[in-house]
């Protein structure tokens, strides 16, 4: 996400490496390379201007504390400009209804009905009880691929194929919500390849008629500037009250989130970046601002650590550690948890410092596979008791999984040192200086 514009940002910032003080030329200098950092990234002439020409102003009207440097404070002053021009703050949907009506709109392949069933997942680990609406009429695969959703999430669909009229549709799916005890009711619209007077009349019926506590619009960030066109089309139409902004994990310059909020004045409420159900996040301005600039976002790290790790079993985890008695199955769980907080080098760039140090380097999200087999290739109890890998064994391992038993030796080494490391640190002895299963 955004690697190409934070390594631009990065090399603009080095232009100050080796001044004592911020002048007007050097000042002009960076200035320039940043202008011309956004622009690649498909931020708006107009908009890049105007946010660099801020910059520069500020920059020259600040007072330079000595123990500062140059770039440091640069970096400040993008940072908390950045952050405005995201939005400023996190804007939380609006819940208010009984039940509360979301209406979701965009283009067709922008990623609607998938958001709408991501929505739906995150709703109701917050505690709700959603229901998911079928009201695209129009393509073939819609209901059949919003049923499927809400099977995978564990949440209700409504939906009538003899019906073809969406607002009929959507206030019988209001009323079978009331009868049920659904307090969410989630809407998938049709959407179509461009924008055409129809498709903007339905969805306006829709709106007129339901009257939706929230209107989410759904852009493709892959687009770029035609997703910020798009938008404008949209809410001159709709007065949508966000913007959620799909498949960021692909290759997108970021143009489309910086852009959006100054062309519609409407926030960005949620960010995709993932094919997997749960990848779904609520947009913090202040945090992708950091992201963007190479400084990691530790906060968002944590809360996916969170709502990823059972509490539960990490008591349990905690008191095996402590009596070393952590075995290749509770390794084999560790792994499986860390694999649901999304893709590997995504986290990794969130942990300060780090993200500059892997730009380079490819981070396969099948990385772990390996180790996978070979511990899925033990049995119950050698897993239990790894201590009775003797040589038969390995090479049974070995031929299961599909590797040599030189790996299976690795492996086991491996898991011996970070077992030896976690008795170190129960007894007080401090950690090791290597830390174990590098790859």
């Amino acid at each position: 996400m955004f690697e190409n514009l934070s390594s631009r940002l990065d090399k603009a910032f080095q232009t100050l490496k080796g001044h004592s003080k911020l002048t007007e030329l050097n000042i002009a200098e960076t200035v320039k390379e940043i202008r011309r950092a956004l622009v690649d990234a498909d931020v708006s002439f107009k908009i890049a201007k105007d946010f660099t020409n801020t910059v520069k102003d500020k920059a020259l009207g600040a007072d330079v504390l000595t123990s500062v440097a140059p770039g440091q404070l640069l970096t400040k002053i993008v940072n908390d400009e950045l952050v405005l021009l995201l939005g400023g703050e996190s804007k939380p949907i609006n819940l208010a209804g009984s039940p509360a009506i979301i209406l979701i709109a965009g283009l067709q392949g922008s990623g609607k009905t998938t958001f709408s069933g991501k929505l739906a997942s995150y709703l109701k680990s917050k505690g709700k009880n959603p229901l998911l609406v079928a009201c695209d009429v129009y393509r073939p695969a819609a209901i059949n691929q919003i049923r499927v959703l809400g099977e995978q999430v564990g949440v209700s669909v409504y939906a009538n194929e003899e019906n073809k009229n969406p607002v009929s549709i959507a206030q019988d799916a209001i009323k079978h919500a009331k009868a049920n005890q659904h307090n969410v009711v989630i809407i998938d619209t049709a959407g179509r390849l461009s924008i055409d007077e129809a498709m903007m009349a339905e969805i306006s019926d829709l709106k007129s008629e339901l009257k939706p506590q929230e209107i989410l619009f759904v852009v493709d960030a892959m687009t770029g500037q035609d997703a910020v066109n798009t938008a404008k089309a949209f809410n001159d139409r709709l007065d949508f009250d966000g913007v959620v902004l799909t498949k960021l994990d692909g290759d997108t310059r970021g143009g489309a989130a910086i852009s959006i909020k100054s062309i519609v004045n409407k926030p960005i409420k949620f960010v995709s970046t993932g094919e997997k159900l749960d990848a779904l996040d609520v947009f913090y301005p202040d945090r992708m601002a950091s992201r963007i600039l190479g400084m990691g976002d530790i906060v968002s790290f944590v809360e996916r650590a969170q709502n990823t790790f059972d509490a539960e079993e990490a008591a349990k985890l905690q008191k095996k550690m402590r009596k070393n008695q952590f075995d290749f199955e509770d390794f084999l769980k560790q792994l499986n948890q860390i694999k649901k907080m999304g893709n590997i080098k995504d986290l990794m760039a969130m942990i300060p410092g780090v993200g500059k140090a892997i730009k380079d380097i490819d981070i396969d999200d099948d990385s772990f596979k390996g180790i996978e087999a070979i511990i899925q290739s033990m049995t119950t109890y050698e897993r239990q008791n790894p201590e009775t890998l003797d040589g038969s064994r390995k090479t049974r391992i070995a031929k299961g999984s599909g590797t040599s038993v030189t790996e299976v030796n690795k492996l086991i080494k491996q898991f011996d040192e970070m077992r030896k490391m976690m008795k170190m640190m129960n007894n007080g002895g401090g950690r090791p200086a290597k830390m174990p299963f590098r790859r």
